[in-house]
C-alpha cells in the first residue's frame, strides 16, 4: 500500500520551516511516504491540490503547516486516513501522527 503523509506548508511560515527539520525522519521511520508540497510549488502543489481541497473546500480550517496522510495519492482513487496540522515537538509529532493512523506507542 503507497501510504504518504503529503506536508502542505508555505515558504513564509516559520513553523514549517521548523518542522522540516524533523518531520520527514519521523514520518519515513514510522514507513510512510512523504511528499513536501509547499504552496509556492505549482507544479507540486497543483499535483495534490485535490487532496487538499478535498479535506478544506476553501482552504479556512488548515493550519501552517497541515500534514494529511493518504493512501494512494497518486491516484483519483485516494484516500484521507488521517490528519495533523500546525506545529508540534517531535515526539508529539511522532505520536500524533501514529493517532491519527489508529495506532498506539
Amino acid at each position: 500500500m503507497d501510504r504518504v503523509v503529503i506536508k502542505f506548508s508555505s515558504e513564509d511560515c516559520g513553523i514549517c520551516h521548523k518542522m522540516a527539520f524533523y518531520d520527514q525522519k519521523v514520518v519515513e521511520e514510522l514507513g510512510l511516504g512523504f511528499v513536501d508540497c509547499k504552496m509556492q510549488d505549482t507544479a507540486t502543489y497543483r499535483k495534490y491540490r485535490k487532496i487538499l481541497l478535498t479535506q478544506y473546500p476553501d482552504k479556512a480550517e488548515m493550519g501552517w503547516p497541515t500534514y494529511i496522510i493518504c493512501d494512494a495519492a497518486e491516484t483519483e482513487d485516494f484516500k484521507i486516513v488521517g490528519e495533523v496540522k500546525g506545529g508540534h515537538p517531535k515526539g508529539e509529532f511522532r505520536s500524533r501522527i501514529q493517532a491519527a493512523l489508529g495506532e498506539t506507542n
